[in-house]
């Protein structure tokens, strides 16, 4: 799946002089607040982490509340979709004008009608709504269905994703895997993944996570700004 990385690099984690006769344990509880957040710094949300301290600065930041820095060597795995990369989650609900998906097991999904293709047509049998492809009968989307879908925008303010199903590459993992490039030849509504793109862009947002450069994990303790939305429409 896209739209998961793993950084390697250098943080620096700012703490309160309070938390100096045990470093370890405010390093590990600073880094868990930041767990399936959304880091400007880090261009993610990290997903989890393995650190080793290197030092501690000496130089006490001045200000209301006074902070020291600690130096770490980590390793971050991060979550950030860009538009049009290809994520799986498993669908929690459906209707006949949206998809619901959660994706691993965090960020919440939607695909409207408009992004679901239009030989897909939604039934209800046994009290039961799924959605079934009228040129390809096996191919099913119902409850607790893994699907494969395109990225049309990501929220970092609440880490909600809004997908498309329009690309032939797209729809239940289970069908895609055993019925590969099938679709392609009858979806004239797909189009083309500029996944090369956006993986030249997801290596330059990264640079700096892995070039030596260190970065803060919590500068908000000196300048906090507002998260803002991403928003890409195909």
């Amino acid at each position: 799946m896209e739209g998961l990385k793993v950084a390697d690099g250098n943080l620096v984690v700012y703490l309160p002089p309070s938390k100096s006769k045990n470093v370890s344990d405010a390093i590990l509880t600073e880094l868990s607040s930041q767990l399936f957040k959304f880091n400007e710094n880090l261009d993610g949300v990290l997903l989890a982490y393995d650190v080793e301290i290197l030092g501690v600065l000496a130089k006490i930041l001045t200000g209301i509340h006074p902070y020291f820095g600690v130096k770490l060597k980590s390793k971050l795995l991060l979550f950030n979709p860009k538009p049009e990369m290809l994520l799986e989650g498993q669908v929690v609900k459906l209707s006949q004008q949206a998809i619901h998906v959660i994706v691993l097991g965090f960020s919440a999904a939607v695909i409207i009608e408009e992004d679901i293709p239009k030989d897909f047509r939604y039934k209800i049998k046994s009290g039961k709504g799924y959605y079934v492809s009228r040129l390809h009968k096996q191919h099913k989307i119902k409850v607790d269905t893994i699907i494969r879908f395109a990225v049309k925008s990501f929220d970092e303010e609440i880490l909600h994703i809004s997908g498309s199903l329009l690309s032939s590459n797209t729809g239940s993992v289970s069908w895609l895997h055993t019925n590969s490039g099938d679709r392609s030849l009858d979806d004239s509504n797909s189009k083309k993944l500029r996944v090369g793109e956006d993986r030249l862009e997801s290596m330059e947002h990264n640079k700096g996570a892995s070039n030596g450069e260190i970065v803060s994990l919590n500068s908000d303790r000196q300048t906090k700004k507002s998260k803002k939305r991403r928003s890409y429409d195909s």
